[in-house]
Formats: structure tokens, C-alpha cells, sequence
């Protein structure tokens, strides 16, 4: 009787041994697929791995652990596998048709086995865990809010970065796309993980929360549904300001006007969002400044080959007193009012989103001379940097680190004059969180102040340009150099 079942049960294993090698077959067709998904599941693995390390070991920089191993991973099998590590990235790279489903699904397979997996290994090695939930205080609904923006940031920032030639192919072998997909973690994280934990990453949400299953579970069900909203809404926005962008990341088209000005509206509204959420925590949010310099930096990375990545009307005032041609007075006023009117809207809800705001004015000890000085210099340092490392003949202008250095003229003025006037620097800023603390507590602070103050550096910025760069000068409106 053995000898005669014998050959059915081989007969039987050998069928579900071909159906598995073919479904596995239509899965990792080629060594290719398989050096795609290898990458993807050991980026993830090692992403929630340190999410769950920096988390347990209570670091109080753990947002830039987690933000720094994104980075290098990025960089490391971004070549491989396009270096997704988040199935909200994934989606939003097939909504712009440069994967397949099929990929997607691949992709998004191997990114939710290596979170859980990591899961698991981080709370071996801790003998604990920690729990995915809004923080006290918060709902779903607030925690939604923080994990639907920086998601979508984040997958736009890849879309934009990582994914796409840009305007006249000027990101054409540019290599700061790995620090822009970090540096969202680093502004998101410190910006909103005090309200939602900042997974921003259906990987890592499945991961957390099956690791404390016994503690709590179930809210990795309402952040992966935001999540990969997030990232197909990115996909969206990215069609919007980018329609001649191809399936192979060619450039067809002109950009359309519209564009630019939506860049802008985003682009501040993120940035005035980010200055908010980390204000209203408190003094003891040692990384707010570089947050909120993060949040500059990868928005222009993002945008500045659409719009130019001013995000500041003070910016926008300098560009046209330096006579730039792509500056006539319609477009300064549109530039200005598309800035305007994102800063009030993320002031509004950031507001809305935490119920407090705070006051623009002196800080403790200091007066409005005080502000006066510091609100001038430190924003004409801003604009004076941007009009040199970014408004120059195309040739002489830089190609990488040209957001770095104009965010950390955030991170100078924040840590040097933030405890004076609170280092603003934006009048969009200014006006954003004049409107918040109008809206709450039905007071008018000095906002008008701030922006002509600020509107001055500007101008002075591109006057103190005339006399550096005569020769890049073409008809300025503050300052003609002579012959």
C-alpha cells in the first residue's frame, strides 16, 4: 500500500511545487525582479529596524537617525529598485505610470514583510514595544491630518526628486535627491510626531503596530488607508504642476502658468504648516529650527525647476528689484498672492489642528528696535543667498546644494535671533500666523510691521547683490551698476 500511494504523493507535491514556482515565477521572472525585491524588503527592513531602535532607545534625536537611514538607503539601492521603502511611494510611482501594478504589488508585498519582520526583530532585541496611536489629546482624525501632509509631501518631494528630468532636463544628474527624501522625515517628524507618532509609511505603520499587538492594535488599518491616499494625492499634484511629464521622465512642454503658482501655494503652505506644528510644542522642541529648515529645503528641491522655489514674497521682491526677466510686476503679484494665501491656510490649520497659536512680537527682554534689526538683516541674508546661489547665469549657478544653503540661512537666523522677533524672515509666515492668532483669540498682532521690515531686506538684499555681482545685473530696479 506504501509503494502504491507513494508515487501520488509526489505526484501531488510535485503539482503545488509547479504552481508555486510559477506563481513565484510571475512574481521574480528574472534576476532583475529579484535584485528589486531583495532591495526593497532589506531598505524597508533596515528603515522600521531603526525606527523601532531610535524609538526604545529614547534618543532625542531620533527623528535624525531615522531620517539619515532613509537617506543612505536611498542613495545605496535607489539604482537597484528606485529605493521606495514605502508602499505610499510605491503607489504614487505607478500612479505616474514608471512601474507597473504588477511591480507595485511586488513592491508593496516585500516593503509590508520586511516592516513586520523588523517589527518583530526590534521588540526581540528590546524585549519591548511601543504603540501606533494618536498621542494624548489627539484623535484619529488629527493623527490623520499629520500622516495625509507629510506623507504626501514626502511622496511628492520623490516624485520630484528622484522621478523626474524637470524643467529644461535641470535635474539632469543632480544628486541631492537622497537628502530631500530624508530631510521630509526630519521635517515631519519633529514637525507632527508628537501628534501622530510620524509614520508616514504604510511599512512602517504595520510594522509598529503588529509588534505591540499585544498592548494594542488596529490604528495601522486607519494610517495605511491615509497614507497611500497620501501618495496617490501626491501622483495627483505632480500631474498637475508637471503635465509634460512622460513615462520616461522626458520633458514635452512649456509649463503652464498655473503651475508655478500652485508650486508656491504648496510649497508655503508646507512651510508655514511646519513653522506652526513645532512652535506650539514648547521650548523643549530642540530641533524645531531644523525642521523647519528641512521642510524649506526639500519643498524648493521639489518645486524650484516649476516655480522657482521662492515660498517667500520677500524672495520674490528681491527677484524683481535685481531685474530678473521672468519677474514683471503681474507675476510678483501673483508669486506674492499664491504665497500669501498658502501661508494662511497652513497657519489655519495648524491652528485648527492642536487649538493653540501663538503671537508675532519681541521676545522677553528685547524691544521693536531689536526686531527691527535682527527681521532686516537675517532676511536680507536670506534673499541676498538665494540671488547668489540661484538667480545667476545658468552656468554659475549651484547645482546641488543650492536649497542647503538657503535653508540654513533659516537655521542661522532661527538659533541666532528666533528668542528676539522669532525669526520669521517670510512675510507669509508673518501674515500666517498674524491670521491663526487673529482667528483664535481675536487678536491682531504686528504682522504689517514684520512684512514692510522684511519686504526692506529684500530690497536691500538685491542692492547689496548690484554691488557684488555687477556683472549679473540687467536693468536692476534698486541699484544700476555704471559702465
Amino acid at each position: 500500500r506504501l509503494k502504491r500511494w507513494t508515487p501520488r504523493v509526489l505526484s501531488r507535491f510535485r503539482t503545488l511545487e509547479d504552481s508555486c514556482t510559477a506563481a513565484l515565477g510571475g512574481l521574480m521572472s528574472t534576476s532583475l525582479d529579484r535584485e528589486k525585491l531583495a532591495a526593497e524588503f532589506a531598505g524597508t527592513y533596515v528603515l522600521v529596524f531603526t525606527v523601532g531602535c531610535a524609538v526604545l532607545s529614547g534618543s532625542p534625536l531620533a527623528v535624525l537617525a531615522i531620517a539619515s537611514v532613509l537617506m543612505v538607503l536611498v542613495y545605496a539601492l535607489g539604482g537597484v529598485s528606485g529605493g521606495h521603502f514605502n508602499p505610499a511611494v510605491s503607489a504614487g510611482v505607478a500612479m505616474m505610470g514608471i512601474i507597473d501594478v504588477k511591480t507595485m504589488f511586488s513592491y508593496m508585498a516585500m516593503q509590508m514583510l520586511a516592516g513586520v519582520t523588523a517589527g518583530f526583530s526590534y521588540r526581540v532585541l528590546f524585549g519591548r514595544a511601543f504603540n501606533l496611536q494618536p498621542s494624548a489629546g489627539f484623535s484619529w482624525v488629527g493623527a490623520g491630518v499629520v500622516e495625509l501632509i507629510y506623507t504626501m509631501v514626502l511622496v511628492f518631494v520623490v516624485l520630484n526628486t528622484a522621478c523626474t528630468k524637470g524643467y529644461f532636463d535641470s535635474k539632469a544628474g543632480t544628486q541631492f535627491y537622497g537628502l530631500a527624501i530624508g530631510f521630509v522625515v526630519l521635517a515631519g517628524g519633529v514637525a507632527g510626531g508628537w501628534i501622530s507618532g510620524g509614520a508616514f509609511n504604510p511599512a512602517v505603520a504595520v510594522g509598529v503596530d503588529l509588534a505591540s499587538f499585544d498592548t494594542g492594535f488596529g490604528y495601522c488599518v486607519i494610517y495605511v488607508l491615509v497614507e497611500l491616499l497620501a501618495g496617490v494625492a501626491a501622483a495627483g499634484l505632480t500631474r498637475l504642476v508637471r503635465p509634460y511629464q512622460m513615462k520616461d521622465g522626458s520633458s514635452g512642454e512649456i509649463i503652464k502658468p498655473y503651475a508655478k503658482y500652485l508650486c508656491e501655494f504648496f510649497g508655503t503652505f508646507v512651510l508655514v504648516f511646519t513653522v506652526g506644528l513645532n512652535v506650539v510644542q514648547g521650548g523643549g522642541n530642540i530641533a524645531a529650527v531644523l525642521s523647519i529648515a528641512a521642510s524649506l529645503i526639500v519643498m524648493i528641491y521639489a518645486v524650484s525647476d516649476v516655480s522657482g522655489g521662492h515660498l517667500n514674497p520677500a524672495v520674490t521682491f528681491a527677484l524683481w528689484a535685481r531685474g530678473s526677466q521672468e519677474m514683471h510686476a503681474k507675476e510678483v503679484a501673483l508669486y506674492v498672492s499664491a504665497q500669501l494665501v498658502g501661508g494662511v491656510f497652513g497657519a489655519l490649520l495648524f491652528a485648527g489642528l492642536t487649538g493653540k497659536s501663538f503671537p508675532l512680537g519681541p521676545g522677553a527682554g528685547f524691544n521693536w528696535v531689536s526686531v527691527t534689526v535682527v527681521e532686516f538683516i537675517f532676511t536680507a541674508l536670506l534673499c541676498f543667498v538665494v540671488l547668489s546661489v540661484a538667480s545667476l547665469n545658468r552656468s554659475r549657478n549651484l547645482t546641488d546644494f543650492y536649497a542647503f544653503a538657503i535653508g540654513f540661512c533659516v537655521i542661522v537666523a532661527g538659533y541666532a535671533a528666533g528668542s528676539i522677533s522669532g525669526a520669521c524672515l517670510n512675510p507669509a509666515v508673518s501674515l500666517g500666523i498674524d491670521a491663526a492668532h487673529f482667528a483664535w483669540h481675536q487678536r491682531i498682532g504686528s504682522s504689517l510691521a514684520y512684512i514692510l521690515v522684511q519686504l526692506l531686506g529684500g530690497g536691500f538684499a538685491a542692492l547689496l547683490f548690484a554691488l557684488t555681482r555687477g556683472d549679473e545685473m540687467k536693468g536692476c530696479r534698486v541699484f544700476r551698476m555704471s559702465a
